[in-house]
């Protein structure tokens, strides 16, 4: 049986920038194996398996090549993109995901696509020596969140230039390390870099999940709630972040890229 798989380009409104993401719909169920054997076949950061769920929405999963994660951004933006342009749900219909992060809910709004998402904030933390190490600047703030290492250097120029160890950062005892400096450049108000060696990921091209917790560090400090974030991988990437107690709405743009037929397995 074939399946529908689509590749789309996330928090970007052009090709061949953001964050790609593979997109897989299914019409029931498969097993955890299979779908890791698809996301590593796929080789992107993240692939999504949407299937609809009885009690209403769909379910969601995401893999990287080597794992699966609870919380992923883009590819839950990719889907609810997939879920539109298939016709699997009306142009004006909440694309509703339940998945290991509770229930997510994704809209078409001011030319985008908002998410709903759980805050995740950073609580203050003493640097672990492999992460001082393994970056190699002077670090001004370090924060653990549920998922990730949190950590605010000087500038906007040490964010773009920074080379970590990758392998000293693998050796953490967490999903990945965030790496931010409040925005030089208008229109954006700060700037970050995520690095997850451990999960198969040396750097994430643009990372939701991340803003979840970049949301609530930037908001207090720069006195707004609603923030535009830049994130500066090589295929960079931009999105708006809205607090909203303890909720975070991130709003992107994708892009569909190929979409064809999944005949393995």
């Amino acid at each position: 049986m074939s399946l529908d798989l689509y590749h789309v380009d996330a928090f970007t409104d052009r090709a061949f920038a953001g964050n790609p993401a593979a997109v897989c719909l299914m019409p029931a169920p498969r097993d955890e194996r299979w779908m890791q054997d698809v996301a590593r076949e796929m080789n992107l950061s993240e692939t999504a398996f949407v299937v609809p769920r009885q009690e209403g929405g769909f379910g969601l999963r995401w893999f990287t090549p080597t794992v699966e994660v609870d919380l992923c951004g883009h590819a839950t933006l990719a889907s609810a993109h997939a879920l539109w342009e298939a016709g699997l749900l009306p142009p004006a219909a909440e694309a509703r995901f339940h998945t290991k992060s509770g229930w997510l809910v994704a809209a078409r709004v001011d030319g985008g696509i908002q998410m709903d998402f759980p805050a995740t904030p950073a609580t203050a933390t003493e640097p672990p020596r492999d992460l001082t190490e393994a970056l190699g600047v002077e670090l001004r703030f370090v924060g653990m969140s549920p998922f990730d290492f949190l950590v605010e250097v000087e500038s906007e120029d040490v964010v773009r230039s920074l080379s970590p160890d990758l392998g000293q950062l693998g050796k953490l005892p967490v999903r990945g390390v965030i790496v931010t400096a409040r925005s030089a450049q208008p229109p954006y108000d700060f700037i970050s870099r995520f690095f997850a060696p451990a999960y198969g990921i040396n750097e994430d091209p643009v990372t939701g999940s991340a803003h979840c917790t970049l949301g609530p560090y930037w908001g207090p400090r720069l006195g707004k709630d609603d923030l535009l974030a830049f994130q500066a991988s090589p295929r960079s990437g931009a999105l708006r972040v809205r607090l909203a107690g303890d909720r975070v709405r991130l709003i992107g743009q994708a892009v569909t890229i190929l979409k064809g037929q999944l005949l393995g397995g």
